[in-house]
């Protein structure tokens, strides 16, 4: 886990965030295939970036965020009919990053207290969000669970039981270097 001053050492000079290393991908599913877009790194560090940017995709199908931030932990963002769905894989990365304070305010919990957290860290969220997807809950308790993978490589783990890993590894590889 960065250290305490992991966001705060993020911020320019002119008090304005400096992106935070990592990606952020859209994928979309119309008419049985998956499209996926790099989204603006701004959704690495603001949820409702993200958010509006994924409501502006208007698909008719699934539309999912893939947030990868700082290679530290990820956020699964799904917007739904009246709300949004979201999984963050480590609640403990909510006293460093502002975008999962921002996940577990939305999902109504707080921020762990840093002395009652020990080493391991724990998903909040949706855990089912990707099960019409062919992803059911225990399977991505699984791969959130799997410490020893990267955020990256849980991501593509998931996109591939999704079956879009292909599109993402496209995006992923021509994303430029943060």
């Amino acid at each position: 886990m960065a250290g305490q001053g992991a966001q705060a050492a993020q911020r320019g000079g002119t008090g304005t965030a400096v992106p935070l290393d990592g990606w952020a991908v859209a994928v979309t599913r119309e008419e049985g295939r998956w499209r996926a877009v790099t989204m603006d790194r701004t959704a690495l560090g603001d949820l409702d970036s993200a958010i509006t940017a994924l409501r502006a995709l208007r698909s008719t199908g699934a539309v999912l965020g893939l947030l990868d931030v700082d290679d530290e932990f990820f956020v699964i963002v799904r917007p739904v009919p009246g709300g949004v769905s979201l999984l963050l894989s480590d609640a403990v990365a909510a006293l460093d990053y502002d975008v999962a304070a921002d996940v577990l305010d939305l999902l109504r919990l707080d921020v762990p207290d840093e002395d009652d957290v020990d080493d391991d860290p724990w998903p909040e969220g949706d855990l089912s969000l990707l099960a019409d997807l062919g992803v059911p809950a225990d399977e991505l308790a699984v791969l959130v669970d799997e410490i020893d993978l990267y955020p990256d490589e849980q991501l593509t783990a998931i996109a591939r039981r999704c079956g879009f890993a292909e599109e993402l590894a496209k995006i992923v590889e021509t994303a430029p270097a943060s």
